[in-house]
């Protein structure tokens, strides 16, 4: 079992930058795929980043609408992954996800945060 646990929320004005990270438990975490969703209100969830495990050599991908402003990136020897978000728009206001699984490009991840709110303001 894992379990995950996002900090870093909070409100930020429109231009600025927030850091989320996502401390995980497990003995192999430097085997998952890792990724971050968000859930605006009203809303389906929504990919917003994914790093492969080792296995994958750490590569990323990204959802369109954040790439050249998110970074996604892992600490193994700490268990963590953290979202860095720069340029922030209003419509990054959401509630934000992360996500671990052991396959390497799994259709559903197999376990989640809580969610950690991040609301940008104009």
């Amino acid at each position: 079992q894992v379990q995950l646990v996002e900090s870093g929320g909070g409100s930020v004005q429109a231009g600025g930058s927030l850091r989320l990270s996502c401390a995980a438990s497990g003995r192999f975490f430097s085997t998952y795929r890792m990724g971050w969703f968000r859930q605006a209100p009203g809303k389906e969830r929504e990919f917003v980043a994914a790093i492969s495990g080792s296995g994958g050599g750490g590569l990323t991908n990204y959802a369109d609408s954040v790439k050249g402003r998110f970074t996604i990136s892992r600490d193994n020897a700490k268990n963590i992954v953290n979202l860095q978000m720069n340029n922030v728009k209003p419509e990054d206001t959401a509630l934000y996800y992360c996500a671990a699984d052991e396959r390497p490009y799994p259709m559903q991840y197999r376990y989640w945060g809580q969610g950690t709110q991040v609301t940008v303001s104009s």
